[in-house]
């Protein structure tokens, strides 16, 4: 046979397996009214473990029976998300757990942010809420969680990632301890400056504080220097530290900002290694609550340690036409090299194709959580 009659003969094949899928379609349309109406669950995973047993029993070679096995897990996956569909249209969207609400009216709320005067975060605060807003700061991020978790601050500003030292891992951890809710963003461009007390000199330097990730930031201008650093949990405490105690030894990485504050001389401005540095803060509230232009949904949850149980989980964006923005992963506790997954994707909760792929997700994976849309 020559390639054209051979490709003839696949096209015959092709056109009897569209219809033998078409066929299965209408009749998993069927089983989801059934489920419907026994309020049985979508996913039976040990249903569709004795049939992939079953259907790769039936061919005649190891290569044909991985092969059969994983298009019937494409296949049962597809059954699934039909019946998700028709679930929701029978549902008419099903009960919606946040609130709509309109943009925050910013002369009433009292907001909490990390650190001290001068801090990025308490710029990023000002950007995102105005000068005028009526603020306080706390020493850790675990505070500030407290603060709106407890109901003295409506909402707190935190830094979640930066865009040359990666993710602010305990940011994510904590949001998945407290029943607290992101509900906008704040990006700034971060500058570095090196502060010291009044009339220090850079060779006077011989000890630097700063934030772990500013530290980071600036590892090659450091690493030049050879000069010891030294962890604080704010830039601004940091700054504060060097003004409390003007030993011309030591200096601080923070902003401008924070030298005028504390009175502090610059003795180097953009010290950071990547001159376009910026910063990403997120407001949170404990209330689960987004607004009609919301268009960033942020979520977290875990899989079964199997193979393809992370591609199943984000199958249901792909199905549903939603962008992936970000995925990034923190271990689980007590669990040796099993993670949580924190996804980032575009769309708003009221659109018929978010829920489509949050049902999805609610029923394949475990303990998922909407952190927020935003």
């Amino acid at each position: 046979m020559d390639l054209s009659a051979l490709r003839a003969t696949l096209d015959e094949i092709d056109s009897r397996i569209v219809e033998l899928y078409e066929k299965r379609m209408e009749v998993s349309g069927q089983v989801a009214a059934y489920k419907i109406a026994s309020g049985k669950r979508v996913f039976d995973k040990e249903r569709e473990a004795q049939k992939l047993k079953a259907v790769g029993a039936l061919t005649h070679n190891a290569f044909n029976e991985r092969g059969v096995t994983e298009l019937f897990e494409q296949i049962m996956a597809m059954s699934r998300k039909l019946q998700y569909q028709i679930i929701a249209q029978h549902e008419g969207g099903g009960r919606q757990a946040f609130i709509e609400m309109e943009e925050p009216d910013c002369g009433k709320c009292r907001v909490v942010f990390q650190g001290a005067e001068g801090s990025y975060s308490q710029a990023a605060m000002k950007e995102y809420f105005g000068a005028a807003v009526n603020c306080f700061h706390v020493d850790t991020f675990r505070d500030a969680m407290l603060a709106i978790d407890e109901g003295s601050a409506d909402f707190a500003v935190l830094p979640i990632e930066n865009s040359s030292a990666g993710i602010v891992s305990e940011i994510y951890d904590l949001l998945v301890e407290f029943e607290n809710y992101i509900v906008g963003e704040q990006i700034i461009r971060i500058e570095h400056c090196l502060l010291a007390a009044p009339g220090a000199d850079m060779a006077d330097i011989r000890t630097v504080y700063a934030h772990p990730q500013s530290l980071m930031q600036t590892a090659h201008y450091l690493q030049e220097k050879g000069w010891q650093q030294i962890s604080m949990k704010n830039n601004a405490f940091a700054a504060k530290k060097i003004a409390d105690e003007q030993d011309r030894t030591q200096a601080a990485i923070a902003g401008a900002a924070a030298a005028e504050i504390y009175g502090l001389d610059i003795l180097e401005r953009g010290i950071n290694d990547l001159k376009g540095n910026s910063t990403r803060f997120i407001i949170v509230t404990n209330q689960k609550v987004f607004s009609r232009t919301a268009s960033k949904i942020s979520l977290c949850f875990e899989v079964n340690h199997e193979s393809g149980a992370l591609y199943h989980a984000l199958s249901h964006l792909i199905y549903n036409g939603l962008n992936m923005t970000k995925i990034e992963s923190r271990p689980l506790e007590g669990r040796n090299w099993e993670y949580r997954f924190f996804v980032d994707f575009e769309g708003n909760l009221e659109s018929s194709a978010v829920r489509n792929a949050l049902r999805g997700l609610r029923e394949e994976t475990h303990n998922m959580k909407i952190l927020g849309n935003y």
